[in-house]
């Protein structure tokens, strides 16, 4: 039972992390797999793939190595020199992401909760600070809150969409795009998860003391954001293409179920906002401390200071400018993680 507890909180996280906003919203889903038709369902069967393999990889690499920061797995992966470069990007990427997420709560204070933007991150902020005094152990407690909602909330829209005429679209669905292009779109959005998610899952996993533990938890997480994937493309691939049209396409379905449920919807946005939130910022703390050696306070306040300055620029332009740009970065990353072979000690 002990096992298990651990099993599901390293899963939850995992699961957490990766889920964020652009999930909730279905642009994620929309844009990565669901335009592509019938070949959607097949091209998220190998992102879980990746999911499963490389999560459990990079956990299990922190673990041997007692990882303090991911710039210790970087540079087992990649070398020394290189390692500290690739983690000296890392850390742009994150303060930029962290922005972005700041400023989407924010964004859904102000148009659904009638609270100003401003104050919707004054408000994101001092919950995150209050949090992360606690540490890992406080990703670990809201993502075991947070993911098992937003898998009950998948279910709801599974068992809607089965209800619903053309339910079986997704298997027949056709597309104007390219084979080619199908299929590098899964290693695309899971090279920028990933390499996002290493933020929390390094020194998730070098914290961990049972490495079966990690490959359960990894196993169990990656098939947890496949099976949340694949939901959100069947639902999604029975409005196509009208759907495309939408900022949220998935708002259009939770309106279906009732207001009861887009009300829990609207808070699943924000909560899968602020899980990605605290797990940047603390992936963020802990590669400066070991930098600075500064306290992990100071610093904590220091970054949310930045991210909230950073945010002043708006959501949208934020995540129009920054995204493009990290998934590039991601994809190579992707790559050296999937070919390099890590020198893991008594292995």
């Amino acid at each position: 039972m002990k096992r298990l507890g651990t099993v599901l909180q390293i899963a939850f996280t995992y699961m957490g992390t990766v889920v964020g906003a652009g999930f909730a919203t279905g642009q994620e889903i929309l844009q990565f797999f669901t335009r592509f038709g019938y070949w959607g369902a097949l091209t998220i069967i190998l992102s879980t793939i990746m999911f499963v393999w490389l999560g459990a990889k990079m956990m299990l690499i922190a673990n041997e190595v007692k990882a303090k920061s991911y710039e210790d797995v970087n540079k087992v992966l990649f070398g020394d020199q290189f390692g500290r470069w690739v983690s000296h990007f890392m850390l742009v990427v994150l303060f930029g992401v962290t922005a972005v997420m700041l400023a989407g709560a924010g964004s859904i204070f102000y148009e659904n909760w009638n609270v100003t933007y401003q104050s919707g991150l004054l408000i994101t902020i001092v919950a995150c600070f209050f949090l992360l005094r606690k540490g890992m152990n406080a990703i670990l407690t809201v993502n075991s809150i947070v993911v098992p909602t937003m898998l009950f909330f998948t279910v709801l829209i599974i068992i809607d969409t089965i209800k619903t005429p053309g339910a079986s679209r997704w298997l027949l669905l056709s597309s104007d795009y390219s084979p080619i292009a199908a299929w590098a779109s899964p290693f695309l959005y899971a090279a920028f998860n990933l390499s996002m998610s290493q933020a929390v899952l390094v020194p998730l996993g070098a914290e961990m003391k049972d490495r079966k533990s990690i490959v359960y938890g990894a196993w169990v997480g990656g098939i947890g954001i496949g099976f949340m994937l694949l939901a959100g493309h069947i639902a999604l691939s029975v409005y196509m293409p009208g759907i495309q049209q939408f900022a949220i396409p998935m708002g259009g379905i939770a309106r279906q179920l009732g207001s009861s449920v887009q009300w829990l919807y609207i808070f699943l946005i924000f909560a899968e906002i602020f899980t990605t939130l605290i797990a940047d910022v603390y992936g963020l703390t802990l590669q400066l401390q070991e930098r600075l050696k500064m306290s992990r306070t100071l610093l904590t306040v220091c970054v949310l200071i930045a991210c909230y300055l950073a945010s002043q620029i708006g959501f949208g332009k934020l995540l129009a400018t920054l995204y493009p740009l990290f998934g590039l970065f991601s994809l190579g990353w992707l790559a050296l993680l999937i070919w390099q072979r890590p020198p893991l000690r008594g292995r």
